[in-house]
């Protein structure tokens, strides 16, 4: 197993961060530009991802919408091979456009969707369905504001492409230092179109970047480098891993830092939850910061993701917004500060489901969201939250799998890594139970468990993979067990 110096010493030797590839991603750099280095590698990895069913991603036709929408048409046209992948692909999509699943909250899923079945409906005889769910007329709005030149969202230009060829050249596109377009391959793809550019152009060497990283596929937001950063230092650091971290890791994340806090790295606007981790991770490294930068995402209940709103509310940005409040007012215990430790976490406790766990809106499990308001309500939500610790302590418990790991659609190393925290750092149930369940889960993860599979939330479901394997060195590290040895107490 990787040891904690060398997953940190990784991040400054990949400074865009470590993402696994994307099926959706990938198909729109397909689609765009068909003249990047890697094209036959990509269309391969979407030949050989599709699943039995005619569908690409996860086992859940929700999620599965999206990446099976981009692969099929990126595959339109791409050979007898692919036409035998586009017939299931469509099959596929025409049962489920028909009748549509609950579908995920994911970042722009109505209009990705509604610009997909479009494009795809250009290029068949017979059109897929498009259902009122997803073409509910925010699209045609979008696509006027950026065709118009008119004021954008920072956070639109992330899901860039959902303009098709419109987007190609768009004049007033901000690109950033590193070439990218919002952040994104697919967005920067779009920007470049069909029309190979010259060599030297900084979008095309962002892409002939990007495809390098997995061999031709990409992945679904790239880079990440202060989200990667602040995730991976924050919980090695917490769970007394010993590391020394170089001073560029520690002062990049202070300089991020801005009046509006931090992005997750160039190319998208500062959130609240990157903002959050950056600042409970410098607190952790001996680099207590002011979290004044969160004033400005705050509501009269809880706090945004996004400075201008969002769609929706999500438990971990509040989850991490509690620690990042809680851990300064340590510093400096003045009375705004301790105000906003109480709404956060009165908050969080009237958002627990009644089996005991939370769901958020930027990850597939409630493991990561129930680890993220779990932990942060043990430090900071004083008595009043104790019983909902217990409580998520107990589902916790409660879900654990024979080969001891935890998991959604199976048991998975992230997963079991999240539990594995709970039950080490939040107390709750004590004695015989914990232990065994500790016991067993290290377990699991010393066997190195059921790889990384995509549970993230973007454009598609991603694995940040350094981050991932933070949790899984901490947890492995809280249960006490390594190469054989088992020191388990509590």
């Amino acid at each position: 197993m990787i040891t904690a110096q060398e997953l940190v010493d990784g991040l400054l030797a990949q400074p865009w961060g470590q993402v696994s590839p994307s099926v959706y991603e990938t198909g729109r750099v397909v689609s765009f530009t068909p003249w990047l280095t890697g094209h036959e590698a990509r269309v391969s990895f979407l030949l050989d991802s599709q699943r039995a069913d005619g569908s690409w991603g996860v086992p859940d036709p929700g999620y599965a919408l999206v990446p099976t929408l981009s692969a099929v048409e990126a595959l339109l046209g791409e050979g007898p091979r692919a036409a035998a992948a586009c017939e299931r692909g469509l099959a596929f999509l025409r049962r489920h456009l028909s009748q549509p699943p609950p579908l995920p909250d994911m970042p722009a899923i109505e209009m990705i969707a509604t610009s997909l079945v479009r494009a795809v409906n250009a290029r068949i005889g017979d059109p897929l369905p498009l259902p009122g769910v997803l073409d509910d007329g925010r699209l045609e709005l979008v696509e006027a504001a950026f065709v118009g030149g008119g004021p954008v969202p920072d956070k639109l230009w992330h899901a860039l492409e959902v303009l098709g060829p419109k987007a190609a050249g768009l004049p007033h596109a901000r690109r950033e230092r590193t070439g990218t377009v919002g952040a994104s391959p697919a967005a920067t793809a779009a920007w470049l179109g069909r029309r190979e550019p010259d060599r030297f152009d900084p979008a095309r060497r962002f892409l002939e970047t990007a495809v390098r990283q997995h061999g031709g596929p990409v992945p679904v937001g790239l880079p990440i480098t202060t989200f990667e950063r602040g995730w991976v230092l924050g919980w090695l650091a917490r769970a007394g891993l010993d590391f020394a971290p170089h001073p560029e890791l520690v002062c990049g994340l202070l300089e991020t830092l801005g009046p509006d806090g931090a992005p997750t790295a160039d190319g998208l606007p500062p959130d609240a939850d990157t903002t959050s981790v950056a600042l409970s991770a410098l607190a952790l490294l001996g680099r207590p910061t002011a979290p004044d930068a969160l004033w400005g995402y705050e509501t009269d209940t809880h706090f945004r993701t996004w400075p201008g709103g969002e769609d929706g509310r999500s438990i971990t940005t509040n989850a991490h917004v509690l620690e990042a409040f809680g851990t300064y007012s340590r510093f400096r215990p003045e009375a705004r500060y301790l105000s906003a430790v109480e709404k956060v976490a009165n908050w969080l406790r009237e958002q627990q489901c009644g089996e005991g766990h939370w769901s958020d809106r930027w990850h597939a499990s409630p493991y990561y969201s129930t680890f993220c308001a779990a932990l942060s309500l043990h430090e900071f939500g004083g008595e009043g939250a104790a019983e909902a610790v217990t409580r998520a302590v107990r589902w916790v418990l409660d879900t654990q799998r024979e080969d001891g790991s935890w998991g959604i659609w199976g048991g998975t190393a992230e997963e079991t890594s999240y539990a594995v925290q709970i039950l080490a750092l939040t107390g709750g149930v004590t004695g015989r139970e914990r232990r065994a369940a500790l016991r067993s889960g290290g377990r699991y993860l010393l066997c190195g468990g059921d790889g990384h599979p995509a549970l993230w939330h973007d454009k598609d479901l991603y694995s940040p993979t350094a981050i991932v394997r933070a949790s899984v060195l901490a947890a492995t590290h809280l249960a006490g067990v390594s190469d054989g040895a088992e020191v388990l107490t509590g």
